[in-house]
């Protein structure tokens, strides 16, 4: 994974989480109404989401960031909070690219993203953080550092399945996957289209 401490040091980790907050509020804000901007599919797709939770667990990271040492319940709960994050910010995004998203056959069925009784795409709102991940190598979306950064986190967010002995990283690993959550979340933000009031 992509060394993040270097950039993580020029801020706290409370600074960072407090980025991740206003970026989810932000996107919250606009995108679960986004009906009239929208295409329909993709607005009803937003609208019926829970973006508000985004926003309640990006607040959560601030039980964890700074927590040091933690037990590992604690990291396994860490982790799997902000697996929840990746996973909801990735469907985020393929429901904003919503059209985008269902014409690629191929690699929906790759990405084991395609109902083949149904034959038709599954909806991004349903899909798990593996399929979404899938789905992005499949397209080779987002930089090297952001898939690694997915790898990484559902690797560990899988630790909640707490009976089968895996590996639950560090608290530095775990705060550097945060920063590395925030430099792809401004990505998200800043490659979505927003509607021009000039």
């Amino acid at each position: 994974m992509a060394n993040y401490d270097a950039e993580a040091v020029l801020e706290n980790n409370s600074e960072i989480v407090e980025r991740i907050i206003l970026i989810n509020s932000k996107l919250s804000g606009f995108w679960s109404s986004a009906h009239g901007w929208a295409p329909e599919d993709a607005a009803s797709l937003l609208f019926k989401s829970r973006l508000d939770w985004q926003v309640s667990l990006s607040e959560t990271l601030h039980l964890w960031i700074d927590r040091d040492p933690m037990t590992d319940g604690e990291l396994i709960l860490a982790w799997a909070n902000l697996g929840a994050l990746l996973e909801g910010t990735l469907k985020l995004f393929f429901s904003i690219y919503y059209s985008d998203f269902q014409t690629d056959i191929e690699a929906l069925k790759k990405a084991n993203a395609y109902d083949h009784k149904k034959k038709t795409h599954k909806e991004p709102d349903g899909l798990t953080l593996e399929v979404l991940r899938r789905y992005v190598i499949q397209k080779n979306l987002f930089v090297e550092a952001h898939r690694e950064m997915f790898q990484l986190v559902q690797s560990r967010r899988n630790a909640i399945h707490a009976y089968k002995d895996r590996d639950l990283g560090t608290v530095n690993e775990f705060r550097d996957s945060v920063c590395g959550y925030m430099k792809f979340l401004t990505y998200v933000d800043l490659s979505v289209p927003y509607p021009d009031y000039s």
